[in-house]
């Protein structure tokens, strides 16, 4: 592509969206194709203004990577039950809002393993695959189990973290410090050591809630694992993390693009920990 500059494009920053097309991740940042810059020097300027993700109104400081307070603390999305689906409420009619967790929570889910910094233990919901595992910096991933609402993925989740992690070191992450993991051996294994568990989990759920299918194995015929390569140019050897509540001018080389973070010569910026902030971006 032609070098030419792109200045003062200015905007709110928002989770990058990414595609995968014929095995290459697509990430854009305003509607900047990102992989075309790749080599190029980039600079974001935080303009001193953040706007609240969901209604839009301009606030001091943000919650939960770009919400309000008053939205924070209102809306279903922010529910302590997100990062935490174990404690969904839904069935006992306390959601903050029904209408939002029909349409996201008591939808099909799958509980799937990454490797990311190492093996993790994770949820999604099918339209979000494989975007999940993109945002996430996930170099494999493979589903493992196929769940009819997000509450059953959180109990699943939480028998499978006595015997795996479910974060990611994000540092060793956009290092791309990561051993190689044989993620169908590992699920074969694990299903060995949680399958008392599960079966204990179906029939209490049997015994609570209507539906008659509520868990189901994913064995080797229903899922491939798939692997993923970022456009990266060089992984850092030493990772440093800018922050815009501290300094308001991030520059460097873009030299790759792994999760949701820019990887700059410099160092590396979050951006979807922003979101809401206004930034100007200049590439050349």
């Amino acid at each position: 592509m032609a070098d030419k500059n792109i200045i003062n494009h200015t905007g709110y920053l928002a989770k990058m969206p990414v595609t995968l097309e014929n095995n290459s991740i697509i990430y854009k940042l305003q509607d900047i194709n990102l992989n075309n810059y790749l080599g190029k020097d980039i600079t974001i300027n935080f303009l001193n203004e953040i706007a609240c993700v969901h209604c839009k109104r301009i606030i001091k400081k943000s919650f939960n990577s770009g919400y309000c307070f008053p939205c924070f603390k209102k809306l279903a999305e922010c529910d302590s039950c997100i990062m935490s689906p174990e404690k969904c409420h839904f069935h006992l009619g306390t959601c903050r809002d029904p209408k939002w967790g029909e349409a996201h929570c008591m939808q099909s889910h799958y509980v799937y393993l990454a490797n990311t910094s190492g093996i993790k233990v994770g949820i999604t919901r099918g339209k979000n695959i494989p975007t999940r595992w993109i945002d996430q910096g996930a170099v494999s991933a493979l589903p493992i189990f196929q769940v009819t609402k997000r509450y059953y993925a959180g109990l699943i989740e939480v028998i499978i973290k006595q015997h795996l992690n479910d974060k990611t070191h994000w540092q060793r992450m956009l290092a791309n410090n990561i051993e190689p993991v044989d993620l169908e051996v590992a699920r074969d294994d694990l299903y060995k050591k949680i399958k008392d568990d599960i079966d204990t989990l179906q029939i209490s759920l049997d015994q609570e809630f209507p539906e008659s299918q509520k868990i189901k194995y994913l064995n080797h015929n229903e899922f491939d694992v798939l692997n993923l390569s970022y456009p990266v140019l060089e992984y850092p050897t030493k990772v440093k993390s800018f922050n815009f509540d501290k300094s308001p001018l991030v520059s460097g080389k873009l030299i790759g693009i792994k999760g949701q973070y820019l990887i700059l010569d410099t160092g590396v910026i979050n951006i979807r920990k922003f979101g809401g902030y206004k930034v100007e971006v200049s590439i050349s």
